[in-house]
C-alpha cells in the first residue's frame, strides 16, 4: 500500500498563486503532495490551528503561524516574499535542533533585478530619460552638445556594496563592458570575493574611487544607513550610485539633500516608505532616475519562485535535500532586520 502524500500548506498572500506558480509546476506539486489551502487569499487563525499539526512544509510569504513545537510532522519553511523571515518572528535555533529547513525563494530575484540595475545605471550616466524628456519638450540638444556630463559604462570602476545573489546575478551581465569591479561585504572573505572576480576593498576606497556604485546588500543590524552623511559625501561628483536592495542600508534624507544639491547621479529603485509620499522631494531630484520598487516583480519571470518551490518540495518529500533555494545560515539569519 502506497504512504500517504505529505501535506503541504500552500499559504503566499500577499503574493497570488498565478503570479508565482505556472501551471505546470503547479501540477508538479499536487502530485507529489496534498496541498492544504492553495489560494490567494490567506489562511484563516483557525484553519491555521487545525491543520498545522499535521504540515510537512509550509509555503509563505509571512511567518505567522506560532508555537514551531505545535508542527511536530514540519520539515521545510519555504518563504515565497523574497527574504528569510526575521528572527524576531521565527524561532530559528528549534528550526536547527529539530531539523527544519528554512529556504528563501531570493535567488529568482537575482537575474530580474540585476537586469533592471544595469538599466538604470546606464539610464542614469547616459541620460536616456532625461533627453527623452527633453525632446518631448522641444528642448533637445543633438550631438556632442547634447551629451555633456555624460558617460559610459565601459571601462569604468564599478563597486558592489553586498556580494550576495544580486551581485552574482549582475556581474555576468557587467563582463561586456570590461569593468573593473571592486566589492565590500563584511560577511564575505576577500578570497570569496576575488572568487567572483572582484578586488575586495573598504568601503571608502570603494566609495571614493568607483564611478558606478551598486548598493546590492540585504538589510541587517548592523548596515542601517551604512551610506551615511559621511560615506555620501566620499561619492566622486561623476559618479553614480544605484540603490536597488534596500533603503534601509542608506540615509534617505541625506542622499535626498545629496541629489537636490547635483553632488552625483543616482538611480532609485526602493524608498524607505512605500508608496512614496506625493510630496517627497527625491520626486524633484536632478539626475535621478526612479523606479517604484519594480526591479523584481516582472510578470512571468516571478513565476520562477515557484518552480525552486515545487523543485525543492519534491526534493524533500523524496528524502533528498533541496538545491535550488537559498537555505537560512545561523550565522547571517541572526543578524537580518
Amino acid at each position: 500500500m502506497a504512504e500517504p502524500l505529505k501535506k503541504v500548506l500552500v499559504d503566499p498572500s500577499f503574493r497570488r498563486m498565478e503570479e508565482i506558480f505556472h501551471a505546470d509546476d503547479l501540477d508538479r506539486l499536487q502530485a507529489c503532495c496534498d496541498v492544504i489551502w492553495g489560494q490567494n487569499e490567506p489562511l484563516s487563525e483557525s484553519e491555521i490551528q487545525r491543520v498545522k499539526a499535521d504540515a510537512f512544509a509550509i509555503v509563505t510569504a509571512n511567518w505567522r503561524y506560532g508555537d514551531l513545537s505545535e508542527m511536530p510532522k514540519l520539515k521545510a519553511i519555504l518563504e515565497v516574499a523574497g527574504r528569510h523571515p526575521s528572527p524576531t518572528a521565527l524561532d530559528y535555533e528549534y528550526c536547527r535542533i529539530h531539523g527544519i529547513r528554512v529556504l528563501s525563494c531570493a535567488p529568482a530575484f537575482g537575474p530580474m533585478v540585476a537586469e533592471m540595475a544595469l538599466g538604470m545605471a546606464i539610464d542614469a550616466a547616459r541620460e536616456i530619460t532625461f533627453g527623452h524628456e527633453l525632446i518631448r519638450r522641444g528642448d533637445e540638444e543633438y550631438l556632442g552638445d547634447g551629451n555633456k556630463g555624460t558617460f559610459s559604462l565601459y571601462g569604468k570602476r564599478v563597486g558592489l556594496i553586498g556580494l550576495g545573489g544580486l551581485a552574482n546575478a549582475l556581474i555576468p551581465l557587467l563582463e561586456p563592458f570590461q569593468c573593473q569591479l571592486q566589492g565590500f561585504d563584511p560577511w564575505r572573505t576577500d578570497a570569496f570575493i576575488r572568487h567572483q572576480g572582484v578586488e575586495p576593498v573598504d568601503l571608502d576606497g570603494l566609495l571614493e574611487t568607483s564611478q558606478y556604485i551598486f548598493v546590492l546588500a540585504i538589510p541587517s543590524n548592523e548596515n542601517q544607513a551604512l551610506l551615511s552623511r559621511t560615506k555620501l559625501e566620499k561619492i566622486a561628483s561623476e559618479a553614480v550610485l544605484v540603490l536597488m536592495s534596500r533603503a534601509h542600508v542608506v540615509d534617505f534624507d541625506v542622499l535626498t539633500e545629496k541629489l537636490l544639491e547635483r553632488r552625483f547621479r543616482a538611480a532609485i529603485d526602493v524608498f524607505p516608505e512605500e508608496p512614496l509620499p506625493p510630496n517627497h522631494p527625491i520626486r524633484n531630484a536632478p539626475n535621478v532616475v526612479l523606479s517604484a520598487h519594480r526591479a523584481g516583480s516582472l510578470e512571468g519571470d516571478s513565476q520562477l519562485i515557484g518552480r525552486l518551490v515545487v523543485d525543492d518540495i519534491e526534493a524533500l518529500v523524496n528524502g533528498l535535500p533541496p538545491w535550488h533555494m537559498q537555505p537560512a545560515e545561523p550565522e547571517i539569519v541572526s543578524r537580518l532586520t
